[in-house]
């Protein structure tokens, strides 16, 4: 059944255009037959100089990104079951859209199968850069440079998350994972599955967990009957997606 999680994570520097080959299983993370694992990639919004390549703007965050600063974020988020493969991208993408608007990114579904039972497993990797484009052409070097707010051109593009108090930076987060459930409910029930997700945990919403109980493979299978999450006929790449 769908059910609801979300981690937000930061990549230090040196690390983002490695997780970028990984999440798009490139360079040393390549498989032989990629549609085993590897649903759909996307990206947009990235700055001129990249070119179209994800890789280069995540090497150049690695390269001139400040050493005590976050060269991306990820969120990585467990998608529905119920939804077909092409049924998640969409999703994903609307979610992008609308959570991140004009930020470059980068994203990967996978869906590997459970060792329990087979059961598919999508989920997504986000990336995000936090820097925000104010149409000033700037070259890698002094992209990721400080924020210069008297003289904008001379520095480099504003972090979205810079100077804001740690308060509003959790009500930010509060406010990602409630849009990301209210996101999945409106896909189900757009496809007809009558199932719905919470971003609340079970405390917040007044629950008592009753214990887990030990599901056989034939169970689980009955589940997920039907599932085409983890069958697309070959990956889907979004190129070059631009918002403003």
């Amino acid at each position: 059944m769908a059910s609801f999680h979300i981690t937000i994570k930061t990549g230090k520097k040196g690390s983002a255009a490695r997780h970028s080959s990984y999440i798009a299983r490139e360079g040393q993370y390549a498989r032989e037959d990629k549609s085993a694992d590897l649903i759909a990639t996307g990206y947009g919004n990235l700055p001129p100089w990249a070119n179209g390549s994800p890789r280069a703007l995540w090497s150049a965050a690695d390269k001139y990104e400040r050493s005590n600063a976050a060269a991306y974020r990820e969120y990585e988020v467990a998608l529905p079951v119920e939804l077909t493969a092409e049924q998640n991208d969409e999703l994903v993408n609307s979610y992008i859209k609308e959570s991140f608007k004009g930020k470059p990114y980068q994203y990967a579904i996978h869906c590997p199968m459970a060792s329990l039972g087979g059961v598919p497993q999508p989920h997504a990797h986000i990336m995000i850069s936090e820097r925000l484009d104010d149409q000033h052409d700037r070259e890698p070097s002094q992209y990721f440079r400080r924020y210069n707010p008297v003289h904008p051109e001379r520095g480099g593009c504003r972090k979205d998350n810079c100077g804001r108090p740690r308060g509003v930076l959790g009500a930010e987060v509060t406010m990602r994972r409630k849009h990301w459930a209210g996101k999945q409910n409106e896909f189900l029930e757009r496809f007809g599955h009558a199932v719905r997700v919470d971003h609340r945990s079970h405390e917040e919403r007044g629950l008592t967990a009753a214990p887990g109980r030990h599901l056989g493979q034939a169970a689980v299978r009955s589940m997920t009957h039907g599932s085409k999450s983890c069958r697309p006929s070959t990956p889907v790449q979004h190129e070059g997606a631009q918002e403003k």
